[in-house]
């Protein structure tokens, strides 16, 4: 009876089936009374003892016991023990409400024993250590709901993030080994390198040591919120669990709604003195030009600084793929089938020209160009500007037509880089570039990259053309009637020897090309990160960082979400198609205020959020059902990354045949935040929102975007069903109104966009800075409004259904309101104290406004701070 003055309450015991009663089982009941829940202090106020057979024999199976003090000397109040059916509610047996016994709670059952429908072997393999509750609530044609609520741990947690240290650290030492092969470069160069690579080695030594502690954890599989500012726990979100509810109705089938709570991600051991990643990259850029020019670095815009990162992973990703295909293409034309041939041809093609089509862009041709002016050769020619070469001409092929001794040999002047010692050096007064982030060097063959990359094409077509001429020579045979000398002739030799020598040179010259035209251009775009990260200075290193670990956190946020909501509609035929047709919505609902330290959070959040777009999803096959082949597995690099989830056999084998070939799937983040608490109303008051309002409205034009694609790919037949019968179109016009209108703590907003998530099949996320007070708030006030809106909760039984849940959660901390402080809470309508003086004094005159001010926000400074 912990916080109550009133000794009647409703509670809850199960049996698990690993511990046997039998009808001649005694069950003793002891009551305490509750002093300080956090010093453990109680005192006992007695106990009572039954049997279980009496209770099964008993009328309506419900007993009424007398609670007894210790010495048996006294009754110190009624103990009534009914017995609950689990199960399916049957008709009939909720007919009839004791309105006596259920009228101050109808909190049924608190427990560790869970639900086979979402405790499965699939389910328990990444979702641990369960706790449920179930409640009965009345409805409004006086019958009984079963709700069960059921929270849980996620492996996710610690997996993911463990995973994409790995793969930083992997990411970063490869990029060191990417500068060290830029080979020769000028001594101001080849200092700038040197720095970079003890920059990136210092980074990679702090992943190391932080896996190395991560690997030493044992215990739960979350992060508490009081270990947020850990610096081995950086890269682990805060507070990760997943939270079902499960309703049972009468005639009805049973539904369920999820929603993944998790502290904002955001980087609390680095705190936010200087503001959020948001704020930290505008000003990174803007500081990123003038070292630049210190440094004597060529400024490359972020798309740019991008580009090259997606250059780098699409080289590295396609040349080895071309080369096996090419040499499948061989192995083909052994077969002699002429389907095979093709199939083969027709996969290097395509893979070919894409490669090409990545490297036709004028980036990589500008950045040859700058790495040309970085060797030393370059600089020491462009010094002797008192040689006869230096009256050349500044285009190469004039420089040839001055020189009619010289022997022109593109190929090999371009392979071999001679042409380097016959280009004239700069002019004192060159032209103005063609654009100002992408610099030009006339001193060297701009057709030179032209060439190189063109022979790929070349090299491509060279290789169909023999295919079609072996394959209409063999066609020619067939249609042909030939004598038996002629016969004779042609089974003297092998002709599948024939079309492999014949095709062979041409694929080795393919694969040539390619690896020239992928060696050039990887060294091209890593010497434009070598000038990103030249100009970034450490503290560009240190933003990397950051930006780590508030995607580490999201990531596994999104991984653990996407586990539950694809569990749960795996039997959903619309649903799969909507997955692999335009992808699922990822909804976050945010909490944090515009004030004070939870504007550098919400900035974090933000970025975080949006580097999720870079996702995807691929659904495979496992090795087996062991629980630790079914765990999700994260590869690729910063630019974009591919989260694998394995299906048992049985499961995988339902799937459409898009998902079964392993198509990739889209994840649309979107993030909508609306601060509720007392700093919040500081914020509108005297501070600025623009943030909020930026998000909300950006957002917006996502979530509006996807539902549009959604519309035209996927019939709406596909999309769950409500007893609301709230269209999403009106709901999408309803949240763009709110989005713009200015109004204060619009809660609005946010239960639109749950709304429109769930009725997208999207998934649902709710966070505050830690997952507790303001998230669990939320997430109850939702969890009774779909109980009244979808399943008819009396209303009567809303606020005490609320209160209910609540309570529960009280343990974590005081509640925060979820409504205006100074409107009054929802459960109880009592007014909020409010801290301000009253304003008819403030009349008398203006100093007094000024001295009123000062004081109101230091004392609400000591206050929330």
């Amino acid at each position: 009876m912990l916080g109550t003055r009133d000794p009647l309450f409703l509670t809850g015991v199960s049996l698990s089936p690993d511990w046997p009663v039998y009808e001649e089982s005694l069950i003793k009941l002891s009551v305490y009374d509750v002093k300080d829940k956090s010093h453990q202090t109680s005192s006992f106020l007695g106990s009572a003892s039954f049997s279980v057979a009496d209770l099964l024999k008993s009328k309506d199976q419900q007993l009424s016991l007398s609670l007894r003090t210790a010495d048996d000397s006294a009754a110190v109040g009624t103990v009534v023990v009914c017995r609950l059916k689990m199960g399916e509610i049957e008709d009939g047996e909720v007919d009839h409400i004791a309105a006596d016994t259920h009228q101050k709670c109808t909190l049924v059952c608190e427990s560790g024993t869970t639900n086979d429908k979402d405790n499965g072997p699939l389910m328990n393999a990444v979702f641990k250590n369960p706790v449920c509750k179930v409640y009965r609530f009345q409805t409004v044609d006086s019958k009984l709901m079963l709700v069960r609520e059921q929270m849980a741990e996620c492996t996710l947690s610690f997996s993911i993030p463990m995973q994409l240290l790995g793969l930083f650290i992997q990411e970063d030492s490869c990029r060191i080994q990417d500068l060290n092969d830029l080979g020769e470069l000028s001594p101001h160069w080849d200092n700038l390198r040197r720095d970079v690579i003890t920059r990136y080695s210092q980074l990679i030594k702090t992943y190391q040591d932080t896996l190395a502690e991560l690997e030493k954890l044992t215990g739960p599989a979350f992060k508490p919120s009081c270990s947020k500012a850990q610096k081995y726990l950086e890269f682990i979100p805060i507070n990760l669990h997943t939270q079902r509810m499960r309703v049972t109705c009468p005639r009805k089938t049973d539904s369920f709604y999820d929603v993944i709570t998790v502290g904002a991600p955001a980087a609390h051991f680095q705190g936010f003195k200087n503001g959020g990643l948001q704020k930290l990259l505008s000003r990174y850029e803007a500081e990123k030009k003038s070292y630049s020019t210190a440094y004597q670095c060529i400024y490359y815009s972020p798309e740019n600084t991008a580009k090259a990162r997606e250059i780098l992973s699409t080289v590295a990703q396609l040349q080895p793929l071309i080369c096996g295909l090419a040499d499948r293409l061989l192995l083909a034309t052994q077969q002699r089938s002429s389907h095979t041939l093709r199939e083969a041809l027709k996969s290097l093609a395509e893979k070919t020209e894409q490669f090409v089509h990545a490297l036709k862009d004028e980036l990589v041709k500008s950045a040859l160009l700058a790495l040309h002016a970085a060797r030393p050769g370059y600089v020491s020619k462009s010094q002797t500007s008192s040689q006869p070469e230096a009256h050349s001409t500044p285009t190469q092929n004039q420089s040839q037509n001055l020189n009619p001794n010289q022997t022109p040999e593109p190929d090999a002047v371009v392979c071999n880089n001679v042409a380097g010692s016959q280009s004239p050096p700069k002019r004192e007064n060159p032209p103005p570039p063609k654009r100002q982030d992408i610099p030009h060097h006339k001193e060297y063959d701009e057709e030179e990259w032209d060439r190189v990359w063109a022979n790929v094409a070349k090299s491509l077509n060279c290789v169909i053309a023999m295919v079609d001429r072996l394959q209409e020579q063999d066609n020619n045979k067939q249609e042909s009637t030939p004598d038996q000398a002629l016969a004779d002739v042609i089974t003297s030799h092998n002709p599948a020897t024939d079309w492999r020598d014949q095709l062979s040179p041409l694929v080795v010259a393919l694969k040539d090309c390619v690896s020239e035209v992928a060696e050039r251009a990887s060294k091209s775009m890593t010497f434009v990160l070598l000038q990103e990260a030249a100009c970034s200075t450490p503290y560009g290193l240190q933003l990397q960082q950051r930006r780590d670990t508030v995607f580490s956190q999201a990531l596994a946020a999104l991984a653990c979400g996407f586990v539950m909501r694809l569990y749960a509609g795996i039997e959903d035929k619309g649903f799969l198609r909507q997955l692999h047709s335009v992808g699922v919505v990822a909804q976050f609902e945010s909490l944090l205020s515009t004030y004070s330290e939870e504007i550098g959070m919400l900035e974090d959040m933000e970025v975080g959020i949006s580097d999720l777009q870079r996702v995807t999803f691929r659904i495979t096959e496992a090795a087996s059902d062991d629980p630790t082949n079914l765990q999700p597995t994260v590869s690729g690099r910063r630019d974009h990354y591919t989260v694998e989830v394995p299906l048992p056999l049985q499961a995988f084998q339902t799937l459409p045949d898009e998902l079964r070939q392993g198509k990739l799937l889209q994840v649309i983040p979107v993030l909508f935040n609306v601060g509720i608490n007392e700093q919040q109303t500081i914020a509108e008051r005297f501070g600025d929102i623009s943030l909020q309002e930026r998000i909300n409205q950006r957002n917006f034009d996502i979530l509006e975007a996807y539902y549009k694609s959604l519309s035209t790919k996927v019939p709406l037949e596909c999309l769950p069903c409500f007893q609301t019968q709230a269209d999403v179109k009106e709901l999408l016009e309803t949240l763009g109104q709110n989005v713009v209108t200015k109004k204060r703590k619009n809660v609005e907003i946010l239960w639109l966009a749950g709304a429109i998530c769930r009725r997208l099949n999207g998934i649902r996320f709710t966070s505050c800075k830690s997952a507790k007070d303001r998230t669990s708030m939320s997430v109850t006030l939702e969890q009774c409004a779909l109980l009244r809106d979808e399943h008819q909760l009396h209303k009567d039984y809303f606020v005490r259904a609320l209160d209910c849940m609540r309570s529960s959660r009280l343990a974590q901390g005081e509640g925060a309101q979820w409504d205006d402080p100074e409107a009054g809470s929802v459960a109880n309508h009592k007014p909020a104290s409010r801290h301000f003086y009253p304003i008819a004094l403030l009349l008398v005159s203006s100093h007094l406004l000024v001295v009123w001010l000062i004081l109101s926000l230091v004392f609400l400074l000591a206050k929330y701070q």
